[in-house]
């Protein structure tokens, strides 16, 4: 071989003969860079496709460019004014009622729309036909209703005692996302409807929303920045097109970030797979390089020859990994269409799919660069006697600034594409920690194993002997392991905390029903209603309104909401509108934790009482003030209290409630909750009951709380399954690296087993050394698995997704057993070709 340096060509040339075309001995860096990168892509492209559809389809969802809405109210002939002269306007309102078909009743979600709707977008019914707002009498009816109500089109029913006709059934309502949550499917009339069938009256529980479609092209975000500053403390909720349906696109943001986490997390793993095989290959080559390095080649061109087979490998990898993750997005897509806004069309992301491709590339260089570098640097001769020696196992400068570089870039491109960099921020700093943490563990079992006294038994010396001899694997298997069992242990918190929180936050014992608009005139009727059908029920009543917070703090200079430049992710009682009430006492749940509460003498004097948690969050003190706009009038109270609120409950639960005197005057009704004696629960009772008091009090709604229980654990579980199967891709990156250091491993026992079995070990001796060597490991890093895991599931349960942390710890310790059995099964399985190896055979490969 000459003296001159191999040129690339010439290097890629002698790679590309030495390379398998099935890689053989590269397949576990195929198999991990195809995991990270596919996981990537495939997340990638699911959030890039969620988000092109919000962004394109905004306007569409919102129902215009901008809207406008309010509680118990309808904009001022100013706002109406204000707003319209930027565009044509659509008015409209939503509410509960009930409809009713024979003898069937229902709670619906009552839709009342002018003429104009919708101003983007038609409405589609079920036979084709495209259409806008119904003509007055007539309705478009939900899939659901017509299913509950047993109502085809053309037959008449009645909503408050006044009669409708199904005109037809709704197959795509534009606007839905942007309507949020409903109590029940969806009814839809004309705009005068809920006056005519006396729903409008003063207190009722209406919800108004005035769309504004821009005449010409128009900058929506500030026609909604001066209309904020024009009407400060009317209490309106404005959105634009661009945050159409906030939040599903808060939900997106996070569960893109859990995604992009969960895929960089695998990838990270799947790192020391790619640095286990990249050794374990390079181990295999020793032979070759020697010979190479003997023949006059310098260390430059072993580094382009093994450079280039490793860059082909996890190009390759790559590649496949993101055509198989971008070529799984629409299975996504369809499993997931009952949680987010998407569609099966697959919208491919330049930016995500290049993400996901550069992340592979960076990670298989930070992860190779080190074995790589100490091969280049091995003279020849050690390279030949590097069997009990390992050629691979000292770093080298070398090493030093591609993988310095490589980190950058991989935290640069975390940070990038982030929607909540403090979140990245903790995941990064906690897999730092990890790889130190299992690096330190390593180092430190290889120091402790040379220190400690050695065993009488023969096979616990040599067990503990192989944790510190030369070319010991001690230090690849810990990390391996570690991820491994940490794996295991987060997909078990993960799981076990979600399922408690759906246990929890829709709990088992509720209230049968809810009852809203209930005037406190007619409370006597709604009493009699329900004793006289079911006897025995409780019920509980609570006076109902809706009001903003407009400012808070000291009496003397207290916080404008409409100037703060961002509202706190903890204060969503200051984004908009909220229930409020008055009380004599003491909410049933709640618990006085500071302060007190008044008392008759003072209960007409304007107090406050609020929820400690957003007092906390919002630095509020006993003795400032709450100023709230309430139908457009502002009314201001003392705080003289801070409760804790039993959220779980599933009552009624306010974040403010005042002393009666405080909103003396403003119009209300009454909510109320109904749960029936056991022996009520029947059928035939619930039938009787709604359409009891559909019949006594038209005007006021009931929704039954067990569908909307049921509802409510579908959605959660299915985000559950979405999450854990998100999840369980770190969990098969780390059994692939756990495979391939084992299988590297063994590569380096051959020699010890062949010489022991020559010296007369029996397998099962052999069989005991291996087992008890991978037990000792297992069983050290189980304790740091356990630790380790539950970290990074507490990061995911709370810091990402706002869960409580309640883990079944039984189940986590039951699922960390068993991964101690898949490493077992692992090593026994990776033992059975040592023990048949023939010794003869195997010191003439040698």
């Amino acid at each position: 071989m000459s003296d001159a340096t191999l040129s690339w060509s010439m290097a890629w040339r002698l790679a590309r003969r030495d390379l398998s075309a099935r890689f053989r001995g590269l397949r576990l860096l195929l198999a991990c860079l195809f995991l990270g990168v596919g996981a990537l892509a495939a997340t990638g492209t699911l959030t890039a496709t969620i988000n092109h559809n919000l962004a394109t389809k905004g306007r569409q969802t919102l129902g215009g460019d901008v809207q406008f809405s309010l509680w118990q109210r309808g904009l001022s002939p100013q706002e109406r004014a204000a707003l319209g002269r930027y565009g044509t306007l659509s008015e409209g309102s939503r509410m509960q009622a009930m409809a009713s078909f024979g003898d069937t009743t229902a709670p619906i979600e009552l839709k009342a729309v002018d003429q104009h709707w919708p101003l983007v977008g038609r409405l589609t019914l079920g036979d084709g036909r495209q259409v806008g707002a119904p003509p007055p009498g007539g309705a478009w009816l939900s899939d659901g209703a017509a299913q509950r109500l047993g109502i085809a089109p053309g037959q008449p029913f009645t909503i408050a005692g006044q009669s409708l006709t199904a005109l037809g059934i709704i197959a795509d309502e534009p606007d839905r996302l942007s309507e949020g949550f409903a109590l029940g499917p969806t009814i839809i009339t004309d705009a005068g409807f809920p006056h005519r069938a006396g729903l409008d009256a003063p207190g009722a529980m209406i919800r108004t929303r005035t769309r504004m479609a821009c005449a010409q092209t128009c900058d929506a975000q500030v026609i909604a920045d001066r209309l904020k500053a024009q009407f400060p403390r009317s209490g309106i909720d404005i959105r634009t097109r661009d945050k159409a349906a906030p939040g599903a696109e808060n939900f997106i943001g996070r569960m893109g970030d859990f995604l992009d986490l969960v895929g960089l997390a695998a990838l990270m793993i799947a790192g020391l797979g790619i640095g286990g095989g990249t050794a374990s290959y390079l181990e295999a080559r020793r032979q070759a390089i020697a010979t190479l390095k003997v023949l006059g080649a310098t260390s430059g061109d072993i580094a382009r020859i093994y450079v280039a087979q490793i860059a082909a490998a996890a190009l390759a990898g790559s590649l496949a990994g993101l055509a198989v993750g971008t070529a799984a997005v629409p299975l996504l897509t369809h499993a997931l269409a009952g949680v987010l806004p998407v569609d099966e069309r697959l919208i491919l992301s330049p930016l995500a799919l290049s993400r996901a491709g550069g992340w592979g590339l960076l990670v298989a260089l930070v992860f190779a660069a080190p074995p790589l570098a100490a091969a280049r640097e091995f003279p020849a001769m050690a390279l030949m006697r590097a069997r009990v020696a390992g050629a691979v196992g000292r770093w080298r400068r070398g090493a030093v600034a591609p993988v310095a570089l490589g980190l950058v870039a991989i935290v640069a491109l975390a940070f990038a594409g982030s929607a909540n960099i403090r979140t990245t921020a903790l995941f990064i700093a906690g897999a730092v920690g990890s790889f130190a943490l299992l690096g330190a563990l390593g180092w430190g079992l290889r120091a402790l194993a040379a220190r400690l006294p050695r065993p009488r038994d023969p096979i616990a010396r040599m067990a503990l002997a192989n944790l510190h001899r030369p070319g010991a694997q001690t230090g690849r298997l810990v990390t391996a392991l570690g991820f491994g069992l940490s794996a295991f242990v987060l997909l078990a918190v993960v799981q076990s905390s979600l399922d408690a929180n759906i246990a929890r936050r829709v709990p088992a014992k509720a209230p049968d029903y809810f009852a809203v608009d209930l005037p406190p005139d007619q409370l006597g009727t709604f009493t009699h209603a329900v004793n006289a059908t079911a006897p025995g029920a409780h019920i509980r009543t609570v006076p109902a309104l809706r009001g903003a917070i407009l400012a808070y703090g000291p009496e003397n200079a207290p916080t404008r909401v409409a100037d703060l430049k961002e509202v706190p992710d903890d204060a969503w009682a200051l984004k908009g509108e909220r229930g409020l009430t008055f009380s004599d006492s003491v909410p049933e749940g709640n618990t006085v934790t500071e302060g007190a509460w008044w008392t008759a003498a003072n209960a007409g004097q304007p107090q406050v009482s609020v929820d400690e948690k957003l007092a906390k969050t919002i630095g509020l003190h006993l003795g400032d003030s709450i100023t709230i706009g309430l139908l457009g009038v502002e009314r201001s109270a003392k705080v003289t209290s801070f409760r804790r609120i039993d959220w779980d409950s599933f009552g009624f639960n306010y974040v403010l409630v005042f002393s009666p005197g405080a909103l003396a005057g403003a119009p209300y009704k009454l909510a109320a909750t109904i749960s029936l004696d056991p022996a009520h629960r029947s059928g035939a009772v619930k039938g009787a009951l709604l359409s009891r008091l559909t019949k006594a009090l038209p005007g006021t709604s009931v929704v039954e709380v067990g569908p909307l229980l049921s509802a409510a654990r579908d959605l959660l579980g299915q985000v559950s399954t979405a999450i854990l199967a998100a999840a369980s891709i770190a969990v098969l990156a780390g059994i692939a690296v756990l495979i391939g250091a084992i299988a590297a491993a063994r590569a380096s026992k051959l020699y010890d087993n062949t010489i022991l079995r020559v010296l007369g070990a029996s397998r099962g001796q052999l069989l005991a050394l291996q087992m008890a060597e991978y037990g000792l490991l297992a069983g050290l890093l189980a304790l740091v698995a356990l630790a380790l895991g539950s970290g990074l599931g507490w990061l995911v349960v709370v810091k990402l997704f706002s869960f409580d942390f309640l883990p079944d710890w039984s189940h986590v310790l039951l699922v960390l057993g068993a991964g101690l059995v898949v490493v077992l099964g692992f090593a026994f399985a990776s033992s059975l070709p040592l023990l048949n190896a023939r010794p003869a055979r195997a010191l003439r490969e040698l």
